[in-house]
């Protein structure tokens, strides 16, 4: 007998697609973990983005070590999204607009991940006016939407990517992804999970397959520090697992 699955989620769809790519949350700053950006630059890497975090922002003056870092993502032909926070929809859109602006014009990114988006229907028409102002600042701009659970599905339109998971491992082999979110491609979401320990990897890639993310990031790193922060002890594993089967 099949197992039971609660209302509201779906089961899998075998006509999702299967490749998996890495999307990195925020390493730490170029000179605290130089191996960890060198690392993301490797030929090879199944990477799909890479959020460059500053100063908890784009910070007050460029940093010449992180226009640098950046710059050899971007010469790589990675993606580099500037890290912004949106405070849950508290902050104002003049503040998130000019910490993009510096964003664009000191390290030439990508696009943005905005951190603490909104996930309720009441701060969709401030989010869907956020990523208009984004995109119009950044033509072409990839917009991520770091909401780290399943929000209203009228997010869904609203930017390039969702985050529908962030959070430990403990909870997220036991998650279960909405019927909505079905409707959409596996290259519109993200997962991104801490404390995996290496013998769950094969897990959580199921996991993230069957649920239909195609942008993850595992890590075995935990704690009261920032997990993403340092790349994941099993970084070669992951990279030897994923690393053919991606297609942009």
């Amino acid at each position: 007998m099949p197992p039971l699955t609660p209302a509201g989620t779906r089961q899998p769809v075998a006509a999702r697609p299967a490749g998996l790519g890495v999307g990195v949350p925020g390493c730490a700053h170029p000179l605290l973990a130089p191996l960890e950006w060198a690392g993301l630059g490797r030929p090879g890497v199944p990477l799909h983005w890479a959020v460059l975090d500053v100063a908890h922002g784009p910070g007050v003056r460029p940093d010449p070590h992180c226009l640098e870092a950046a710059g050899r993502l971007r010469n790589g032909g990675v993606r580099v999204l500037g890290h912004l926070d949106m405070c849950f929809g508290a902050r104002h859109p003049a503040d998130i607009a000019a910490d993009a602006r510096r964003y664009v014009e000191w390290y030439l990114v990508d696009g943005f991940l905005l951190h603490r988006c909104p996930s309720g229907r009441a701060g969709l028409d401030r989010t869907r006016r956020t990523v208009a102002g984004l995109r119009a600042l950044r033509d072409g701009g990839h917009v991520v939407l770091g909401h780290g659970r399943h929000p209203d599905p009228g997010y869904a339109e609203t930017a390039d990517q969702l985050v529908t998971f962030a959070g430990p491992w403990s909870e997220y082999r036991w998650s279960q992804a909405p019927e909505w979110t079905a409707e959409h491609p596996a290259e519109r979401f993200c997962h991104l999970v801490h404390g995996v320990p290496r013998g769950h990897l094969e897990e959580a890639l199921r996991t993230a397959r069957w649920q239909g993310a195609a942008t993850v990031w595992f890590t075995d790193r935990t704690g009261p520090d920032d997990p993403w922060a340092t790349l994941p002890g099993y970084w070669d594993e992951i990279v030897s697992r994923i690393g053919t089967s991606v297609s942009e």
